[in-house]
């Protein structure tokens, strides 16, 4: 990506976190899916691990090789106008120094921002050490100063998502943790599964940063969360769910009745065409 305009797309998208109206986020997994989103009006695009992974022919989880999740980010960059963030999961890479790396590789690859997360695949251990996962940020930090592209880090929380401790002490933790990783150099906090207003609204108020609410049946809507104190909504892999859903039922219907008037859709082929009318850059 050309450096003048990667520099131009992540003040833009830095910019959008500092003042209202809330910023939501459609997540996207491949070209195609990014430039509806855009189409639609999104003034961002973030990417979903989860839909990434699976195009790619892989479970979510950090499965699919790096490479190919460069690759299939610098994919979506290159169609889009606005900014994009990357889902990066844990950072793949075991150790600080292996994060600043593929932090290096996705800003390379045309991203402005990235999540971040905490927890982990481990049954007995499913969160990092603060230390560990502070460590990780300050090292995607210093990877992007390095690159001299002020992206936005937005630090994952898991504490709800594994239902870490009791309900009553997961709220001081996240803070906890969402004060480490501020200091460590993140930029938003992504308390992830909590999707009910008293919590929501509590965090808004503990944390002294942008707060990034998962937007999935049963979240708050646009405006509530704004009155909330919320900055950023992202729907995660929801999208991606969605669409497959709606391929599984096609296609089973398809090969049960073997009648095609169920291949019925009002999308023409030149309005498809037309999305990526100039992303040949």
């Amino acid at each position: 990506m050309d450096r003048e305009r990667q520099l131009h797309l992540a003040e833009a998208f830095r910019a959008r976190h500092r003042a209202p109206p809330l910023l939501l986020l459609a997540n996207a997994w491949d070209a195609l899916s990014a430039r509806i989103v855009e189409e639609a009006g999104f003034d961002a695009v973030a990417t979903t691990s989860g839909g990434v992974n699976w195009a790619l022919g892989y479970a979510d989880g950090e499965a699919a090789p790096w490479s190919e999740v460069v690759a299939a980010t610098a994919r979506m960059a290159r169609v889009l106008h606005v900014p994009l963030t990357a889902d990066i999961e844990a950072g793949y890479g075991g150790s600080p120094a292996e994060v600043a790396k593929s932090v290096a590789e996705i800003i390379a690859a045309g991203a402005v921002g990235i999540n971040l997360e905490d927890g982990t695949s481990a049954a007995t251990a499913p969160m990092r050490a603060i230390d560990d996962a502070a460590a990780r940020i300050r090292a995607a930090r210093n990877a992007a100063r390095e690159a001299e592209v002020p992206i936005v880090i937005n630090a994952r929380i898991d504490i709800y998502l594994k239902q870490v401790g009791d309900p009553p002490s997961r709220f001081a933790e996240t803070v906890r943790r969402a004060e480490a990783y501020l200091a460590a150099g993140a930029d938003c906090i992504f308390p992830f599964a909590v999707t009910d207003a008293d919590t929501i609204g509590r965090l808004t108020q503990a944390i002294q940063a942008p707060i990034n609410i998962v937007g999935r049946a049963g979240t708050p809507d646009v405006v509530t969360l704004e009155q909330l104190g919320v900055r950023r909504v992202s729907t995660a892999s929801s999208l991606a769910m969605m669409a497959i859903e709606e391929t599984q039922r096609v296609a089973r219907e398809l090969r049960k009745h073997g009648r095609f008037d169920i291949l019925n859709y009002k999308l023409k082929r030149p309005d498809i065409q037309k999305l990526f009318e100039g992303a040949e850059r």
